[in-house]
């Protein structure tokens, strides 16, 4: 334990105590003004879809109301909507300011209840456009493509990516009257919901893709952390790890894209209900608590890098659902989480998927936490957020004292007297 508070003294005086409140990285650590920064939050893709409506901006309110009285800090939402209906991006380089200015409320808005947000940037799947509108956008205008993974590796494709986080990180908020690349409620930008690149099982193109996109963010943007939206899927880098996978091969590959020199920190996906349908409850539980364990490890001893959990949950569309196998679900998620957090290790919190308010039917897909609605699950949340809370307390608290050292020693005083 003294080992570890002293790594942690040393790594909030190599990066400074910033008071500026960004989220930064010391080691496996996130820091905030620091201190030691874990993230008890929630995924609420949506929120810049009904912002964009000034008549439903309230159901944004009550979810950030609603999530900051259980003690949520962080959410992960869309900072996209390529193409279709309602889009944020309707052709490459064209925007509909109504919908920016939904995007503008959501940051402002969780600006005001003190909640900081993860931005991705582009989907992999059809959902709002995603991988697979930008290469018909460049199919017309003449760009001979046979799949969507050439997304990753065509440069029109990818010079209209570019131009969105361009687009997006320039933002000047109407709301706020902060450029997004400036304002400290983004904790990070997300490169992709989760990247997949099936022709390429090897991850040489997903490799390429994170490196290049990675750079280029950070060549706007240093103020922010970064991420590249991955699910935790191993690759060909750790072969002996590949077998924990649950079957997927989809071009990713955790330990070498994390390691890419712009990616601040990882990200874990879990859905042992989806992923893993066929088998009993007692081994999904198994698969999870194992899939949380390695990852963590994994992300501590060789990444050298925070991890957070950014999607997990249980669905009741799924047979043999029950409200305390959800809940018995999250506690395992957030014991793993907690455990290693109160040891100093790498995991630095977990974002279920997803929390709703009330009168949102049309947006129930099975993960939805509507907190009012479940008072079991709601309390398993607000435990964590206490007990994270208290992590905080204790090395604020260590920080404080070693202030109160130099002080005195500075002054000549004998420490301790």
């Amino acid at each position: 334990m003294k080992l570890w508070a002293l790594s942690l003294l040393l790594a909030i005086l190599v990066h400074g105590v910033a008071g500026d409140g960004f989220v930064r990285t010391g080691g496996a650590r996130f820091l905030l003004n620091g201190s030691p920064y874990y993230a008890n939050g929630f995924n609420a893709y949506w929120l810049m879809y009904v912002a964009s409506d000034p008549s439903q901006r309230s159901k944004v309110s009550a979810v950030f109301r609603e999530a900051s009285s259980h003690g949520l800090t962080v959410a992960r939402t869309w900072a996209f909507s390529d193409g279709g209906y309602r889009p944020l991006q309707y052709a490459p380089g064209n925007y509909n300011e109504q919908m920016f200015q939904g995007l503008d409320f959501v940051v402002a808005e969780a600006r005001r209840f003190g909640i900081k947000l993860i931005l991705s940037l582009v989907n992999n799947y059809e959902n709002f456009g995603g991988k697979k509108q930008y290469v018909n956008w460049a199919r017309s205008k003449g760009q001979y493509l046979n799949s969507d993974d050439d997304f990753f590796r065509n440069p029109v494709v990818k010079g209209f990516y570019k131009n969105h986080v361009r687009t997006v990180l320039y933002r000047y908020n109407r709301f706020s009257r902060i450029h997004y690349k400036d304002d400290p409620t983004i904790m990070a930008w997300e490169l992709m919901n989760e990247p997949r690149c099936t022709s390429d099982p090897s991850g040489r193109t997903i490799q390429a893709w994170i490196m290049e996109t990675a750079s280029f963010v950070k060549s706007i943007d240093r103020n922010h952390l970064l991420e590249a939206g991955l699910e935790g899927f191993y690759g060909h880098s750790s072969p002996q790890r590949m077998r924990l996978n649950p079957g997927f091969n989809i071009g990713t590959d955790f330990i070498a894209n994390n390691r890419i020199p712009g990616i601040d920190f990882a990200t874990l996906h879990s859905y042992p209900d989806q992923w893993l349908s066929s088998s009993n409850q007692q081994y999904q539980l198994s698969f999870l608590n194992n899939w949380i364990s390695t990852h963590i490890q994994d992300a501590q001893y060789i990444l050298h890098k925070p991890i957070l959990l950014t999607e997990f949950g249980k669905s009741w569309k799924v047979p043999g659902f029950s409200t305390k196998g959800r809940d018995v679900l999250f506690n395992t998620v957030y014991s793993k989480i907690y455990s290693s957090a109160r040891r100093g290790g790498a995991a630095a919190g977990g974002l279920f998927w997803q929390l709703l308010t009330e009168g949102m039917d049309s947006f129930r897909d099975g993960y939805e936490i509507i907190l009012s609605q479940n008072p079991s699950t709601a309390n398993v949340i607000t435990q964590q957020s206490r007990r994270l809370y208290q992590i905080r307390r204790i090395f604020a608290r260590m920080r404080n004292i070693e202030r109160l050292k130099k002080a005195r020693a500075a002054r000549g005083k004998p420490i301790g007297n």
